[in-house]
This record gives structure tokens, sequence and C-alpha cells, in this order.
């Protein structure tokens, strides 16, 4: 079993995970309302580094800020391209008390503190200043996790080489907390109705604006208990979810409209990057064939280092 597909249940470290997720979405809004509006809701994601999660450079202050989850510090960091940093510990506290801390570090960074209002994309929420419970860190559950994304992102940006259309960045969207890489067939996808609960449908329209199958990876909830693998396409086509995917743990979810993936079932599998790609592969081609997309146009095979495509 590898030492890069740690054991993450989900159960023991819900309220942690929770407590993570509210705390990107504050840290999303920020970047979110300096950058500019990019295709698809991309310019607002977080992306996996050496030390945890960072926004990229954000256009702010003195010229840009970069902010930052160091996971393996356990702190939030920024830095601003005038040579300002500043940082707070991650630790027990309310989601009001890291917005609090988060602004005074915008301050000092020289950077736009603004109420970045309240959550997306979960249950009943509560503006961010006015959510006043204390909230648990498990700090080494998170250290798992930071490793588990680590893997997950390495085998997600393998799949990402082998397709020569327009394909998102592998990116975290701190709405729904997920890692996720997206492939577009080149159409105009039906116009979407809508209705995702915590998520405006203009942004839900102009993220489904064209034909789609996206994969990534959840630690838990968005309806399920557990770290799991998906894979969807919109507009789904006919027969999609009879579809057999591979591996063998690999099924269909009906409530979801989904193909899930159990991470349990990566990590105890002999190669567990070989069954993610086997999980990619499979479920991107039912959603392509089953789509009519140009596959022979599309696609092309995985890329490998230093070695240029054949053209």
């Amino acid at each position: 079993m590898s030492s890069g597909w740690p054991d993450i249940p989900y159960e023991p470290w819900r309220e942690t995970c929770s407590a993570l997720h509210l705390y990107a979405q504050v840290v999303g809004k920020y970047r979110l309302a300096r950058t500019p509006w990019v295709n698809h809701s991309w310019h607002a994601t977080f992306y996996v580094d050496a030390r945890g999660l960072t926004t990229s450079l954000v256009p702010d202050g003195p010229g840009g800020v970069e902010i930052s989850f160091d996971i393996l510090g356990h702190a939030v960091t920024g830095v601003a391209t005038d040579g300002r940093r500043a940082e707070f510990a991650l630790g027990p506290m309310s989601v009001a008390e890291f917005h609090a801390r988060f602004l005074d570090l915008l301050r000092s960074l020289g950077a736009t503190p603004d109420d970045f209002g309240r959550p997306n994309e979960v249950p009943d929420p509560i503006p961010f200043t006015q959510d006043r419970a204390e909230r648990p860190y498990d700090a080494e559950a998170v250290a798992r996790y930071f490793q588990a994304l680590v893997s997950v992102d390495r085998v997600l940006k393998r799949f990402r080489t082998g397709f020569l259309g327009k394909a998102s960045p592998v990116h975290l969207f701190w709405g729904s907390f997920d890692l996720v890489v997206t492939r577009f067939s080149g159409r105009p996808a039906p116009r979407h109705p809508g209705g995702i609960p915590g998520l405006p449908d203009s942004v839900t329209r102009e993220a489904y604006s064209h034909e789609v199958s996206s994969a990534g990876f959840w630690p838990g909830g968005n309806g399920i208990d557990f770290p799991a693998f998906y894979s969807y396409a919109y507009p789904k086509p006919d027969g999609f979810g009879d579809a057999r995917p591979s591996p063998e743990a690999a099924y269909f979810d009906e409530k979801l409209g989904e193909f899930l993936l159990p991470y349990d079932a990566v990590r105890r599998s002999p190669d567990p990057e070989a069954a993610v790609m086997a999980f990619l592969e499979s479920t991107y081609r039912a959603a392509a064939g089953l789509g009519g997309w140009d596959r022979g146009a599309l696609e092309c095979p995985t890329g490998i280092p230093r070695q240029p495509r054949l053209v």
C-alpha cells in the first residue's frame, strides 16, 4: 500500500473538514472579488502546491498578493509582491474568528479587506461574521488529507495530458471542496436548468455552457460519507449510467447521477494510480462515446516527460 495514499476516513474528521471548507470559502471569495472573470469560474480556484493550497497571485495591494493554506505548517500565509509577509496559525476557532484574522492579514499586506458574505454550496449558510460556533482542528487529519491531495493532483494532471481539446487546469473549487479536471467536447450545451443549492443560476449556466466530462475527488460530503473519486457528464448522454466503469469497485450512483470510485478501494489496490486512471479513462470514454464527441480530433496519448507530441 503506497504511503502516498494515506487512510483518510471522513467521519473522524468531518467537523474539521467542514471548518477547513468554510475557511477556504473565505479565502476563495477574496480571490473571486479581486480577479477578472475567467470562463467556468477558473479564476476563483485553488491549486495544490508543495505545502498545501494556494490562490496563486491575486491582483491587489502593491501589485499582487498570494494567499496559501500552509498545511505542513498549519497556518494561513500571505505574501505580497513588495516583500511583505504575514501569517496566522490554523487551529480550533470559529469561522467568524478566522474571517477577522484573515482581514487583519490582508491589511498587513496592503491588500483589500472586505466582508466576504456567506458560504456557497453548503446547507443553511451562515454569514461568516455571524458563525461564532467553535470548530475543531485535527492537524493530523488535515495533514493526511493534504498527502492524499498530492497523489490525486498528480494523477489528474497525468490524465489531463491525454486530451488535445479544451481542458481545465487541475484545481480545487472551494464551493464544493473538490479537486477536479474537466474536458470539453467543443460544442455548446443545452441551457442548464440551474437550481443547484447555494449557487447562483448565472454561475451554474456559465459553468455548463459547453458539453463536459468532468472528474475529481471529494474528501467526503456532497451527498456521500466517504472520500471518493467521481465522474459525470453534462449533458448526460442516454445510457451513461448503464456503462461499465473500471475498476471493479466503481459504480454509478443514481441519486447523484454520476460515477463513484471509493478512495479506500484505490488505496488498497496494488497500483492506486493505475486504478484511478482506469476510472478516469473508462468514465470519460462513456461520456464521449455515448455523447458523440469527435474523439479522433480530441484525444492523444498520455504525455511523457521530455517527449514532444508527434504532429
